[in-house]
């Protein structure tokens, strides 16, 4: 197979592309950018609260902002799924758990109402936020027990619900979320830059919205989990706790108009369009003429698999408008977004990204023609993880899903099981980028020979 683009195998374009998405929403450099801009208050004292999967960078660029007005955090915490070396002695750093919530997010949880306590009305709080928040500084609520939360979070990864719809429920139960921190660093001013991991950068939904009204009401929630066939499933505090609400013998979420958000800022300083948008101008450097699709990537990770490896082997051939008045057919089909899975009993390892790419793999294998025995593709989350594996996606293409056959395993099988992970490893297919440092969901790469 020949690309337009270099001597280079289909597989080390779309690596190359890949890192360029990543790099671009790299969220140390997307905040430095946005903090230039500020003025700085010399009577502010400034606490940095950094959490989620990019905390460490994060935190790096509010420190080095600091230092370059020749100031520095007079405190503050850094919860990541890693302990890293802090950027300053005044910055406690922590680990909690992810994806699924445990004893270390209870003690992060902890440590960010001891932080939070330090700040006073006059000071000003840096909440940077990123993906990943809602489970590193998961605690419940009063009433709920740290075990039931993590019960009702394994239920809601497993549900099929999409990030914006789980974290409308998680929050409820969460101790930081729906606004509650917020309200516990209220009267002070509040900055919360975030990266966003959501389809529409709904702020609401973003680790949980710590410092954003929480417009869903109980029964709203109630709903949802009815709705998803979770309310008879999931434990009896989590219950109890809503009914209360509902009951009137509990307090709702801080809604809009509560006064813990009266100084409260929010700024996105990074997303997903800003990855796919990467892509395409690396793809374009290239040689390749590239498409970023509108439609979003979401739904169900092997349906959608199924469509994008579809759509890569018969995107109309429209043309891209070149100097000279050539015309410059597309190459290189690129998605964002992300997509679900709902988990059957006794399921096996992988991620959404995982098992994307092996159902895609199944319509690229079974293609006719020059187009589709030619076609590759790249599914992976940004942050280089995928699920609870070592690999952040895959890159597939029509001999793939044989493979897996010459391999030993049954491809369809490993697909009916959500068992991605080990059919891809079969044949080479995973990519093991590492973490990244970046979480802006998922990137979806298609690249296929030129006419």
């Amino acid at each position: 197979m020949t690309f337009a683009a270099s001597s280079a195998s289909p597989r080390a374009l779309l690596e190359d592309l890949y890192r360029a998405a990543v790099t671009a929403a790299a969220p140390g450099p997307a905040l430095a950018k946005v903090l230039a801009s500020l003025t700085p208050e010399p009577k502010r004292r400034v606490f940095i609260l950094s959490l989620g999967k990019a905390a460490h960078p994060m935190a790096a660029a509010a420190v080095e902002q600091l230092s370059a007005w020749g100031s520095a955090p007079a405190g503050g915490l850094i919860v990541s799924p890693e302990a890293e070396p802090s950027p300053h002695p005044a910055l406690l750093t922590v680990a909690g758990d992810h994806p699924r919530p445990g004893a270390a997010s209870l003690a992060a949880a902890t440590a960010l109402e001891n932080a939070a306590s330090r700040v006073r009305a006059e000071d000003e709080a840096w909440v940077l936020l990123s993906g990943g928040t809602t489970s590193l500084i998961a605690a419940p609520i009063q009433g709920v027990s740290p075990d039931d939360l993590s019960r009702l979070y394994q239920l809601l990864l497993g549900s099929g619900l999409d990030i914006t719809a789980m974290n409308r429920i998680r929050k409820r139960f969460s101790r930081w979320g729906a606004g509650r921190l917020a309200a516990a660093l209220a009267p002070a001013c509040v900055k919360n830059f975030t990266i966003s991991d959501v389809i529409g950068d709904n702020l609401a939904s973003i680790g949980s919205g710590p410092c954003v009204p929480d417009e869903s009401s109980a029964s709203e929630v109630q709903s949802a989990l009815a709705g998803a066939g979770l309310w008879e499933e999931i434990p009896a505090s989590v219950k109890n706790a809503l009914e209360a609400v509902l009951q009137g013998q509990a307090p709702e979420t801080p809604k809009p108009g509560n006064p813990a958000f009266e100084k409260v800022q929010i700024v996105v300083v990074a997303s997903n369009r800003l990855a796919v948008e990467a892509a395409a101008r690396r793809a374009g450097e290239l040689g390749l003429a590239a498409s970023v699709l509108d439609t979003a990537l979401d739904g169900e990770a092997g349906p959608a698999g199924r469509r994008l490896a579809g759509l890569l082997i018969n995107y109309p051939e429209t043309g891209i408008p070149q100097p000279g008045g050539m015309h410059k057919h597309s190459e290189c089909l690129i998605w964002g977004g992300e997509t679900t899975v709902t988990l059957g009993p006794d399921p096996g390892l992988g991620g959404r990204n995982q098992e994307l790419a092996l159902a895609a793999a199944e319509v690229l294998g079974g293609a006719e023609g020059q187009r589709g025995r030619g076609a590759v593709l790249l599914s992976a989350g940004t942050d280089g993880r995928d699920g609870p594996t070592d690999a952040a996606g895959a890159i597939v293409d029509g001999g793939t899903w044989e493979a897996i056959r010459k391999a030993g395993r049954d491809p369809a099988s490993d697909l009916a099981r959500h068992d991605a992970y080990h059919a891809l490893d079969a044949a080479g297919a995973l990519l093991r980028p590492g973490l990244t440092g970046t979480n802006v969901m998922d990137i979806v790469i298609g690249l296929r020979p030129p006419r």
